[in-house]
């Protein structure tokens, strides 16, 4: 996977290792197929991401330290400009060792974005959960996916723990991160919505983001073609569902 430090760093540095993280979660290789990745279906539901190195270190204690970004869908289908955020945790437990876990968290509602852009801090498990991402391509088949959550969280870990939990972490704005990027003060919610363009400092993100939405775009339609063109039951009810589905489609 390569090292990438979970320190906070400039956003240009933040948002190059975001996009070395987001494409291990989309991009499938020799070693992992696509049955191991953010399934298209979910990213296409996709209101934003956050995208998070975490360092956690034990012994008597456990202690977690991380960066990485957030960005949000627009309106329009592009993707906003990135903010800057940092993780902070400390937890119990006779554990001792040392790894590295990065996250992509799919961000599935307008609420789950909100909760990012307000600028205070967010507790994973307090105020904001989490859902385990559902893997595969049949996400109805997911018991998880079939409990909606507003978020959904993929990991992979390098080190000594069974596996890096946030649970209890705390998400913190990067204002200064933010302010020397953008050369001034500018908050989460100004980032996260139209009000600033896509810098070219993050190129390499948007193209992974703007590849990935499209494929996500392309399954999504498929899926529902193909639901159009299933044979017509004589069941009412079917037909119904059917109707529904097309006035769907053209709005």
């Amino acid at each position: 996977m390569g090292f990438k430090s979970p320190l906070p760093k400039s956003l240009r540095e933040e948002a190059d290792k975001a996009t070395k993280i987001l494409k291990e979660f989309t991009l499938p290789s020799a070693s992992q197929g696509p049955d191991r990745f953010i399934p298209e279906t979910l990213f296409h539901r996709a209101k934003g991401l956050a995208i998070l190195s975490v360092l956690k270190a034990g012994f008597l204690f456990t202690a977690r330290v991380g960066s990485g970004v957030v960005i949000a869908r627009l309106s329009g289908g592009g993707w906003s400009a990135p903010s800057a955020v940092s993780l902070l945790g400390i937890g119990g437990g006779l554990e001792a060792g040392l790894e590295i876990t990065d996250f992509v968290l799919v961000l599935t509602t307008d609420a789950a974005v909100e909760a990012f852009s307000k600028g205070g801090n967010l507790t994973f498990g307090g105020n904001f959960t989490l859902a385990a991402g559902p893997l595969g391509r049949n996400l109805e088949g997911d018991v998880t996916f079939r409990r909606p959550s507003s978020a959904y969280a993929y990991s992979k870990t390098r080190g000594l723990f069974a596996g890096v939990s946030l649970e209890g972490a705390v998400l913190i704005e990067r204002k200064q991160a933010n302010r020397q990027f953008y050369g001034r003060d500018v908050r989460a919610r100004e980032l996260l919505s139209a009000e600033f363009p896509a810098p070219k400092e993050a190129r390499g993100l948007y193209e992974i983001l703007e590849d990935h939405t499209l494929q996500a775009t392309n399954a999504f339609n498929e899926k529902e073609e193909r639901k159009l063109n299933k044979p017509l039951s004589t069941n009412s009810g079917s037909f119904t569902r059917l109707k529904n589905l097309s006035a769907r489609i053209r709005e």
